[in-house]
This record gives structure tokens, C-alpha cells and sequence, in this order.
């Protein structure tokens, strides 16, 4: 009888804690917002950290970058190069007016980190959309750390009016999750 009972409760643990992990649970929030490692732009609503690559290998990450900083980084790389002024004018054009975001997605198996599988909604205070993108630009992910992938991303941001916080919703349709992140756009 203990026997049984010592099974069954090995049993009931093994199903719950599979269970944890499912495809579709709802990400775990923080309390406040948690600024993000880093980009200094970037808070993280819900949990995002490498414990959760070691358990259900499924992070994604973002980074902002500011119009100022890109134009900053342009000019220093004119002045440290030499660059012709056809070269600094075709990077300058390229800027994005917004600013770009870096989306990076960790997944097990090289199929798993497409990211076309995710789509990207953000939102300004009104609820107003800034920016809706359907699906990143495709294809597999890299090899990066032990049997996770990595596929990373550059998305020009739209300008907003003003520096503003802006909420940024990543839907990931292969693991049925929603990554919410605060952008202090500038």
C-alpha cells in the first residue's frame, strides 16, 4: 500500500511539473518592471532570464537603440576611417528615424528559432499602435550554447513624439507566449 501511494505521488509530481512548461502557459510577470542587462532602454515586464533557458530553452530578448546613439555611432566611424562623404551619406540615409530594435530569440532545435514566429505590437500610453509587424524576416537560428539556437533580428523603430514609454508585446506563435518588454523611446 505505501508502495502505491509513494508511486502515485511520483507520478502526480512527474505530471505537474511536465505540465509547467507547456506550450501556451502564460510567462511568469515581475512585480515592477526590471530593467533590462543590456539595453538601458528596456524594461522587462515578464520574466526573461537564462534560468529559463536552462529549463524550457525559450527566451527572447530586445534591445533599443536611440536615432541619437545610431548618429553618434556613425560619425565617430566617419572619423576613426576616413570615410568618403558618398559612404557617411549612405549610412546616414539608412538611420532609422525612431531608432532600430534588436530582437533575439533562444530556442531548442534550429527550426524552433525562426523568427518568423514572432510578431511585434507596440503601443504607446494612449493605445495608440506605433508599430505592428506580423512576422520578423525568416530563417533558421545559429548554433549558440549546448543544444539552444539563436536567431537575432534588426527592426527599424517608428518615431515617436518626444521621449515616451512604449509597451512592446512579442507574440511567439510556434510556443503560444507573449513577451512583454517597456521601451523608453526617444
Amino acid at each position: 500500500m505505501k508502495k502505491l501511494i509513494l508511486l502515485s505521488v511520483l507520478m502526480l509530481g512527474a505530471l505537474a511539473s511536465s505540465a509547467q512548461y507547456m506550450p501556451g502557459k502564460p510567462r511568469k510577470k515581475y512585480t515592477f518592471p526590471k530593467k533590462d542587462e543590456e539595453s538601458s532602454y528596456v524594461l522587462n515586464v515578464t520574466k526573461n532570464t537564462d534560468e529559463d533557458a536552462e529549463v524550457d530553452a525559450c527566451v527572447t530578448r530586445v534591445a533599443y537603440r536611440p536615432y541619437a546613439e545610431l548618429l553618434t555611432e556613425i560619425n565617430e566611424l566617419k572619423r576613426m576611417n576616413n570615410w568618403a562623404d558618398t559612404t557617411y551619406q549612405r549610412r546616414f540615409q539608412q538611420l532609422p528615424a525612431g531608432g532600430q530594435l534588436t530582437v533575439t530569440m533562444y530556442r531548442r532545435g534550429a527550426a524552433n528559432a525562426d523568427p518568423a514566429y514572432l510578431s511585434l505590437v507596440a503601443k504607446n500610453k494612449d493605445g495608440k499602435e506605433v508599430l505592428n509587424m506580423a512576422e520578423l524576416p525568416g530563417g533558421q537560428g545559429r548554433f549558440w550554447n549546448r543544444d539552444l539556437y539563436m536567431s537575432k533580428r534588426t527592426v527599424p523603430f517608428t518615431k515617436v513624439e518626444g521621449p515616451q514609454d512604449v509597451t512592446l508585446t512579442i507574440n511567439d506563435a510556434k510556443t503560444k507566449q507573449n513577451f512583454e518588454y517597456i521601451i523608453k523611446a526617444q
